[in-house]
C-alpha cells in the first residue's frame, strides 16, 4: 500500500471522460489487495476482477473488460466477458492471461508484467524476465494477434525483484 500512496494524488487529478479502470497483478495480491482496492476507489479508479462495464453513452457499445491475474488471481475468462458487449477493451496483468482465454475476443488488450525485461540490451531486447511462458515473446509494444485482437504490452513504473532497470525506462 505504501506505492499506491504515492501514486494517488495524480490518480486523483486525472480526470478521463470515460472513467478509471485497473486490474491487480501478482505482486498487489501477495499484500493487502481490499485496502489497495479501497485506496484506488478513493481516487475514483474501478478495479475490475473477471468483470466487465460498458463506457457511458454513445460509447456504450464498448466495453473494459477486467480479468484476474493470471498466477495469484481467480482468473475467469467466461465471467471477464459475459455479457460484453460488441466491442472490447481487456486489461489483464500479465500477457499470459492470453492462454486462459479460450474463444474469448477483444479488439484492444492492455497487459503489463514484464517490465519490458527490466534489464535489456540497447536495442530493447529483455535479459532478465518475470515469470511466465509468454513473458519473452510479448516483453513490451504493440502485438497484432490475429485470432485474439491487439494487444499492448506496457513497460510499466516498477521493478520485479531487483530495483534497477537497464534499457528498459519505466
Amino acid at each position: 500500500t505504501e506505492y499506491a500512496s504515492a501514486m494517488l494524488d495524480g490518480l486523483e487529478q486525472c480526470h478521463p471522460p470515460l472513467g478509471k479502470f485497473a486490474v491487480f497483478g501478482n505482486h498487489d495480491l501477495w499484500t493487502d489487495e481490499r485496502a489497495l482496492e479501497s485506496m484506488l476507489a478513493g481516487a475514483g479508479v474501478r478495479v475490475l476482477v473477471n468483470q466487465n462495464v460498458a463506457l457511458p453513452t454513445p460509447f456504450d457499445s464498448i466495453s473494459v473488460c477486467g480479468m484476474d491475474d493470471p498466477w495469484t488471481g481467480f482468473r475467469d475468462a467466461r465471467r471477464t466477458f459475459a455479457g460484453a458487449g460488441d466491442t472490447r477493451i481487456l486489461l489483464m496483468h500479465a500477457p499470459d492471461g492470453l492462454q486462459l482465454l479460450g474463444k474469448e475476443k477483444f479488439d484492444l488488450g492492455f497487459a503489463g508484467h514484464t517490465h519490458g525485461g527490466q534489464m535489456a540490451l540497447p536495442n530493447g531486447t529483455p535479459i532478465v524476465m518475470p515469470h511466465g511462458v509468454l513473458a519473452r515473446e510479448y516483453f513490451h509494444g504493440r502485438f497484432d494477434l490475429p485470432e485474439q485482437g491487439c494487444l499492448i504490452v506496457s513497460r510499466g513504473i516498477g521493478c520485479s525483484t531487483v530495483p534497477v532497470r537497464i534499457n528498459a525506462d519505466p
